[in-house]
Parts: structure tokens; C-alpha cells; sequence
């Protein structure tokens, strides 16, 4: 049975972005939020980012100048508590 997986991006984004883009081998849903800090754009981030938007997985973030789809602390705490596993970097 396929689980909701969040993959949460704090600290070490390179690390966590190329985990993410990892776990959709699995046949789960992945779902990714840039919490805080506006991503660091460089060739790795880029390509990870990329193929994650390519396989549809949802990327979320609390920044306004991360170009994805906005969300609060508040809310992106409510959504976590629908997740069956929660990764933090």
C-alpha cells in the first residue's frame, strides 16, 4: 500500500532534494516543503528540483521567494499530520 511521505528542506537542501527525488522509486506519494529560507539555486538544486516538478511530485514552501505553491507555517503543520512518514533535513 502506497504511504504519503513528506520530505521536509531546512538545512541541508541539496541532501534532501536528492532524497526526495530518490524516494519516488518507491511507489509512494512524495510530497516536498522548502521551509524558511529561499532555495539556493545551483546546478545540482536545479536539476533536483526539476525532475521532481517532471514526476509531479507537489513542492511547497513558506517562503514567498521560493517559486512554489505558498503555504503558512500553520497550514503546512496541519498537512503534515496527514503524512505517514515525515523526513526532516
Amino acid at each position: 500500500m502506497a504511504k504519503k511521505v513528506a520530505i521536509l528542506v531546512r538545512n541541508r537542501e541539496g541532501e534532501a532534494l536528492r532524497m526526495a527525488v530518490g524516494a519516488t522509486l518507491a511507489d509512494d506519494e512524495i510530497n516536498v516543503f522548502i521551509m524558511d529560507k529561499k532555495i539556493e539555486h545551483n546546478e545540482d538544486n536545479d536539476l533536483n528540483l526539476e525532475t521532481l516538478t517532471d514526476l509531479d511530485v507537489k513542492i511547497f514552501s513558506n517562503n514567498p521567494a521560493n517559486p512554489y505553491t505558498q503555504k503558512s507555517t500553520e497550514e503546512i503543520a496541519r498537512m503534515l499530520s496527514e503524512y505517514d512518514v515525515i523526513i526532516p533535513y
